[in-house]
């Protein structure tokens, strides 16, 4: 971080909330605290994942930032299962995948756009995404459509069969983008396989050549820190988080799917804009959209087997508006994204989406 004003601050909110946490009953201090620490060192943790990135490649270094950047999602839904709130949870999975393909891309999409009038990205890649946001969706909605047939023991068994379902399917992505067809998904290939040389190439091509802010080692245990402080400011934000959207009248689905999904997407939201903003917008749309493919993919059938550990199962049966929500959000975020080239207009549409949906979550 090259501001001067980042550190002093980070280490001041830290404090903040420590004694808030320890010394305070004051339960809306106690989230604010928590709030304003988690978000500067998610902010890190963006950061450093880009640095890590850096030396990783493209490819694997927007999976490692996707991965690092859900951190926080999937620690505050560990707690939040741990204290029972499994609605919440699924709120928040629903927010974190609305969050990454409407407000992260979006604002990545019109702020990159603002500087270079067209950028271009994998449209092989942007397909294989399309479908795999076809998958999480299809997903979710199987077991809304079969729920009114099943007992509760044949909805956790239908969960824990399509949980480990998606798990493999997962990971066999990531076999089939990082070994099999590395090549033809990279943005090498891309670049040269196109015959039409514009003038957004060779700026990339220079963007490319600036150097991280920090070594591999130095950008390394920034990463493990940040990671370490975003578990200890998420436990506590979900210690008070209850009783905050009680205060307020807020319903837990709008504060799981909106509130906590912001706070928790901080990450994705500086690396991918700042990306974006280099006009490397191939790894803005990686971390953007790889994130909520995680998230839908990975994180919420690995909490269904999560939760075992706490004696008692979370299914994957969401309400209607969540899989509208998510299905809304893929359908545009697909077709926007599949013919491999942006403009700021197009962030603009996504954020429109995102602000119907948050209207109608906020007044449900």
């Amino acid at each position: 971080m090259k501001n001067k004003w980042f550190y002093p601050l980070l280490i001041l909110s830290t404090v903040f909330s420590v004694v808030a946490h320890f010394l305070l009953a004051n339960e809306s201090v106690k989230f604010i605290a928590s709030c304003l620490s988690l978000l500067l060192w998610a902010a890190l943790l963006g950061k450093s994942t880009e640095s890590v990135a850096h030396y990783a490649g493209e490819r694997l270094g927007g999976l490692l930032n996707a991965t690092f950047g859900n951190a926080a999602e999937l620690i505050i839904a560990i707690f939040l299962i741990k204290a029972g709130l499994f609605d919440m949870v699924k709120a928040s999975i629903t927010g974190s995948v609305i969050g990454n393909l409407l407000l992260v891309l979006g604002l990545s999409l019109l702020v990159g756009g603002m500087k270079f009038k067209m950028q271009h990205f994998n449209p092989i890649l942007a397909g294989h995404n399309a479908s795999l946001m076809m998958l999480s969706v299809i997903a979710l909605f199987i077991p809304a459509v079969f729920i009114s047939d099943l007992t509760p023991s044949d909805i956790n068994t239908l969960s824990l069969i399509m949980a480990g379902l998606l798990i493999i399917g997962y990971l066999l992505w990531l076999y089939f983008s990082l070994f099999t067809h590395k090549k033809e998904l990279s943005e090498e290939y891309f670049l040269a396989s196109q015959t039409d040389q514009s003038a957004a190439v060779p700026i990339k091509q220079e963007e490319d050549k600036e150097e991280p802010s920090w070594s591999r080692n130095i950008s390394l245990l920034l990463l493990i820190v940040s990671t370490a402080f975003v578990a200890v400011q998420s436990e506590w934000l979900v210690h008070s988080v209850e009783s905050v959207a009680k205060a307020l009248g807020w319903s837990e689905i709008f504060v799981g799917a909106f509130l906590i999904a912001i706070i928790g997407n901080a990450a994705e939201h500086s690396a991918a804009i700042f990306l974006a903003v280099k006009n490397r917008i191939g790894a803005a749309v990686e971390i953007a959209i790889g994130s909520s493919l995680q998230i839908a993919l990975f994180v919420a059938p690995a909490l269904v087997f999560i939760s075992l550990l706490f004696g008692s199962q979370m299914n994957l049966v969401f309400t209607p508006h969540e899989i509208a929500a998510i299905a809304v959000s893929a359908l545009i975020a697909s077709s926007i994204s599949r013919d491999g080239s942006t403009n700021w207009y197009e962030g603009v549409l996504l954020l429109i989406v995102y602000v119907i949906l948050g209207a109608a979550f906020f007044v449900l």
